[in-house]
């Protein structure tokens, strides 16, 4: 998941739909769940414009606090986490909680094979999305990307809908033995010339399956050289999407409000300690997502949307959050705009011609300006209710 190419999307609205609102009395769901809009549009802020926002602000003059900041929103080299590694986890999350919304909705008027065409129509439509894209990065035409988010979110959304009709016990099941099998195939399977259990950059069982399999795109893959993973990095990402499915169930569940909230901070604290106490043995890597780095972002992503649920749904403060719900409404086009879309350059017509009076605050302005515009045109379609989905 590059950070050039804004990735992780989610809507990629793939299954998030209008979602209901448990109510906090322990009724029905029936209004849409804010604070998953409001986390998603907070995410997709910052592949958008929110990282250019701050640098921006350093180029104005460092400090321990933008250079904090802006370290944070750099994915990891290798080895370790930062906050722009929990992003793509966090789509993945967000799919698997959409599932039950938006299964137990259409479910009242379509059967069973209604809606099992309409899933796989939906992650058909995800998985050519990801083609389209990746081929306007390129320039030719380009099937499989399975390294940023469109792709794997197909897969992984199936998979969660096929097994949105099992029970959480079995769920839980499936994504602990996924998460378990991964890493054992990672510490126990040689490749040639690959000693099993290795984790180094470029020299590792996900490589070797991805060169094996597609050495046309990494020939000239601008970012073969930072390791990312894809064929098998994909299955881990299950996982995820699972427990989002699990979390989702309890949002729509007439559970306390209080209960759920308690639920939420258990499997975000448990998975940040499950993964760094694994971490010595299966390191933390994001391009591979290894299993302890599965753990860890999906922990992350969990304690995330649960301050959003929080304050949003449970305490009734959703004013403060109402331009990233605008985002996160519509996070497919955000995602799109910047393979499709020259708004960048349009912002630069300005900027560029006022450089030499804008001097250091160029970079700054320019952001600004761009957000300003990507927001501007998301609210236009907001208020038209013109919400793009796969």
């Amino acid at each position: 998941m590059p950070v050039e190419r804004p990735p992780e999307a989610q809507e990629i609205q793939v299954a998030i739909e209008p979602v209901g609102k448990p109510d906090t009395a322990g009724g029905a769901a029936s209004q849409r769940l804010t604070s998953l809009d409001a986390f998603r549009g907070f995410i997709m802020f910052w592949i958008v414009g929110g990282e250019a926002l701050m640098c921006g602000f350093q180029k104005l003059g460092q400090n321990f606090i933008t250079n904090g900041i802006v370290h944070q929103l750099n994915h990891t080299p290798w080895q370790g986490l930062r906050f722009y590694d929990c992003i793509w986890p966090s789509f993945m999350l967000m799919v698997g909680m959409s599932v039950p919304f938006s299964y137990a909705k259409r479910s009242k008027t379509a059967t069973s094979r209604e809606l099992t065409a309409h899933a796989i129509g939906r992650a058909a439509v995800l998985f050519l999305l990801g083609s389209l894209r990746e081929s306007i990065f390129l320039g030719i035409p380009c099937l499989i990307e399975l390294s940023s988010a469109l792709q794997p979110i197909a897969i992984a959304y199936l998979a969660a809908f096929f097994l949105a009709r099992k029970s959480p016990r079995f769920q839980a099941l499936v994504a602990a033995l996924i998460w378990a099998g991964y890493a054992l195939l990672l510490a126990f399977v040689p490749a040639p010339g690959i000693p099993a259990g290795t984790y180094e950059l470029n020299h590792n069982l996900v490589n070797y399956v991805d060169v094996a399999l597609f050495r046309g795109h990494w020939a000239q893959w601008p970012y073969a050289p930072e390791g990312w993973g894809t064929v098998l990095s994909t299955i881990p990402t299950v996982s995820t999407t699972l427990v989002g499915l699990l979390l989702g169930e309890l949002l729509r569940s007439g559970r306390p409000a209080a209960f759920r909230l308690k639920v939420i901070a258990a499997v975000g604290l448990g998975g940040v300690a499950l993964g760094y106490a694994l971490s010595p043995v299966v390191p933390i890597i994001m391009k591979l997502w290894t299993t302890s780095y599965g753990l860890v972002s999906a922990g992350v992503a969990c304690l995330m949307f649960l301050l959003f649920y929080w304050v949003i749904d449970i305490g009734g403060w959703r004013r403060w959050a109402f331009p990233f719900t605008v985002i996160g409404m519509n996070a497919l086009a955000v995602y799109f705009s910047s393979s499709v879309t020259r708004l960048s350059e349009v912002a630069g017509i300005f900027t560029h011609a006022a450089a030499p009076i804008l001097g250091a605050s160029e970079a700054l302005v320019h952001a600004i300006l761009l957000l300003a515009i990507e927001w501007l045109i998301l609210y236009w379609m907001y208020r038209r209710k013109i919400f793009l989905r796969a």
